[in-house]
């Protein structure tokens, strides 16, 4: 079995080409995620590459040309090699590295695997083709996909000793998540649209005319399209501001990834608003220079004191 260790000098080689593996998979295909991932401690970061790739791993399976039936008989095995992970089942010569690093890095950290969990539900709702009437109805999907993740991420960062209202630590990194996947959902719309998928609610595609769905690249004909996306920005903004106040509970290099991840979809955020049909045209990025110099803005602590100064502020 892989023994809990305290000490990276002890980590077994076979742990650590396990890590290498998770973090080189990260690398390659975190685009926008490896900038936070890159600031935290070694131990952190090797750990959060682990949850990253088996995240990987199950959105592979989602997004994949896989016949639907094949896709949950693939997400059924990720599930049971989580049991095996929780149960300290896998050895360190397990011939998958993703197992035998996510192992590990649950014995170290108290990672709340059950999220993990909650992703495959997530994911199933994908290959069932589900669709939302209402912004509560998306949330549940969005919670699993993504707000489960932030409450995975949280056993890895920990939070301060005698921080306040650090039972709530939870809730907000649930929220930033949310905020994260909205921010997703309506940069790739295009894109999901010729996969058939909509994730929008139904109810608010209607309000702005566009239940027509988006099959090119122009809104359909008479829509406020602008409309729908500010709107939706709006939410998404109120989401991140109402996250960060995780910020001030997390030691300074674990709020530093958070920072740099979350401002990075922030920034992607402000680019949609400005020009809202630039998603119907192709998928919107920051270039990398935007994106360091986000991650070293999350370094200097700018986020987390302006997060500091607006809960002050609420309770004044």
């Amino acid at each position: 079995m892989i023994r809990t260790v305290e000490s990276e000098a002890h980590v077994s080689a076979p742990v650590l080409a396990a890590y290498r593996y998770c973090e080189a998979v990260t690398g390659q295909q975190a685009r926008n995620f490896a900038y936070g991932i890159r600031l935290l401690p070694t131990p952190k970061r090797r750990a959060m590459s682990a949850l990253y790739a088996l995240s990987r791993r199950v959105d592979d399976i989602g997004d994949g040309p896989l016949a639907d039936d094949v896709k949950v008989a693939r997400l059924e095995d990720t599930r049971r090699l989580l049991a095996r992970v929780r149960d300290g089942a896998v050895d360190e010569d397990d011939t998958d590295p993703v197992a035998v690093a996510l192992t590990h890095a649950a014995q170290r950290f108290p990672i709340p695997l059950g999220g993990l969990d909650e992703l495959l539900d997530g994911v199933q709702m994908d290959v069932r083709g589900e669709t939302y009437e209402t912004w509560d109805d998306l949330k549940v999907y969005c919670r699993c996909v993504a707000g489960a993740i932030g409450r995975v991420s949280l056993g890895v960062f920990g939070t301060e000793p005698g921080a306040r209202d650090v039972e709530r630590a939870a809730e907000y990194a649930d929220t930033l998540g949310l905020a994260l996947q909205l921010t997703n959902i309506l940069r790739d719309v295009r894109e999901d649209a010729e996969g058939g998928r909509t994730y929008l609610p139904a109810d608010d595609l209607a309000k702005f005319g566009c239940a027509a769905g988006f099959s090119g690249p122009t809104p359909p004909q008479g829509s406020d399209f602008a409309g729908l996306v500010h709107f939706e920005v709006r939410r998404a903004r109120a989401l991140f501001a109402e996250g960060y106040r995780l910020l001030p509970m997390l030691d300074r290099r674990s709020g530093a990834c958070v920072a740099a991840m979350a401002g990075i979809y922030r920034r992607l955020l402000d680019r949609i608003e400005r020009e809202p049909e630039a998603v119907l045209r192709g998928r919107v990025s920051l270039p990398g220079r935007e994106k360091a110099y986000v991650a070293v803005r999350g370094l200097s602590g700018l986020d987390t004191r302006s997060a500091t100064r607006r809960t002050v502020r609420r309770r004044a």
